[in-house]
């Protein structure tokens, strides 16, 4: 998250419009729904509309989409053709899962729009396609705004648009859910970036990053398995954790309460159970983990679980490492898993993640 006093300075060069934070921040204008650079011509929003970034793919996956005024994905320098073409497809049909056909009819080659988009933006083009069309159901779930206030803030005038992007990722439009069983998701602000949680009444049954790569697919299993549909909302076991996670970064916290929901096979469980012994502040092997549920040769099986756990931080698979010390995977991203580690470690972090 960005420091207040530092989103100050931000507003004060985008009323300037410095070219020297070109490449620093873009920023969100909440009453448009675009995101812009700091340069951009447009009539400047009031700083209580805006909203700023250090990342395109974090406007993106905020809702926001590129401004046609300052084309903040086209800087600096000139973007390829290609590139200003997929981009322009994208925002043609947001909403859209792309598939090699999809290249093969705009006369695309999938693993050079791969590259190009890598070097320009620091993410693939799907991930790009992913996080716009993320972006845009997350919207709806971070506000709790009424299906139509939804739909139009997100640019679509007929709202089809808007309840495709949000059923592909959730499960069912937000007005068709009929008898359907049904998990609430709230999008939760937390010290290293927004976090998604999704429960019942009764249990978490995901927490994660937003920018976790995989999510959408992370959901989509979690909506197979449990038979549900997704729509905005807080439960009881939301409320709980939103509190836990504010006392957890704040070093008041060490274990955490709230009731969980595992879906995953019996070995996974037992996986996932032995994470919550280690110890705050400590950390662990894979072989390590092995050893503990009695499976010692099984430790890549033990690596696959803790890829496949769905609740960050509660279940806290940041405290395993590499047999030879190093940091290892993390699905958050590993300034967090080292930011984790550091907190745990010192009971208390005051440096940002950024």
């Amino acid at each position: 998250m960005i420091p207040t006093d530092r989103k100050l300075v931000y507003y004060q060069a985008l009323i300037d419009k410095k070219s020297e934070y070109e490449g620093i921040f873009y920023v969100g204008v909440k009453t448009t729904g675009v995101f812009c650079r700091p340069t951009c011509p447009a009539r400047k929003p009031k700083f209580e509309n805006c909203e700023f970034y250090e990342t395109a793919k974090e406007a993106l996956l905020a809702s926001f989409r590129p401004c046609q005024r300052c084309r903040p994905l086209s800087h600096p320098g000139h973007v390829s053709e290609l590139v200003r073409k997929l981009v322009n497809a994208v925002e043609e049909n947001p909403e859209h899962r792309w598939t090699d056909e999809d290249f093969r009819k705009l006369s695309v080659d999938a693993s050079t729009a791969r590259r190009q988009f890598k070097k320009r933006f620091g993410m693939t083009f799907v991930e790009y396609a992913r996080s716009r069309r993320m972006g845009i159901a997350l919207k709806h779930i971070r506000a709790g705004s009424t299906v139509i206030e939804a739909q139009l803030s997100a640019g679509y005038e007929s709202g089809s648009g808007f309840r495709d992007a949000f059923s592909r990722i959730m499960g069912t439009a937000p007005a068709g859910l009929g008898n359907q069983q049904i998990l609430k998701a709230s999008w939760l602000d937390t010290r290293l970036g927004p976090m998604i949680a999704i429960a019942d009444e009764q249990a978490l049954y995901l927490l994660e990053f937003i920018d976790r790569r995989g999510l959408e697919r992370e959901i989509e299993r979690l909506r197979r398995k449990t038979k549900s549909a997704v729509i905005p909302g807080s439960t009881a076991p939301i409320n709980s954790i939103e509190r836990e996670l504010r006392d957890y970064f704040e070093g008041k916290l060490t274990e955490f309460k709230t009731p969980v929901k595992l879906l995953g096979s019996p070995f996974q469980k037992k996986v996932w159970e032995q994470l919550r012994q280690i110890p705050p502040g400590q950390a662990t092997s894979y072989a390590d983990i092995a050893s503990a549920i009695g499976k010692p040769s099984a430790y890549r099986a033990v690596a696959q679980a803790n890829g496949a756990n769905q609740m960050a931080i509660v279940i806290p698979c940041h405290r395993v490492i590499n047999s030879n010390g190093d940091l290892g995977g993390y699905g958050g991203g590993i300034s967090r898993k080292q930011w984790l580690l550091d907190h745990e470690k010192n009971g208390s972090v005051e440096e940002d993640i950024r």
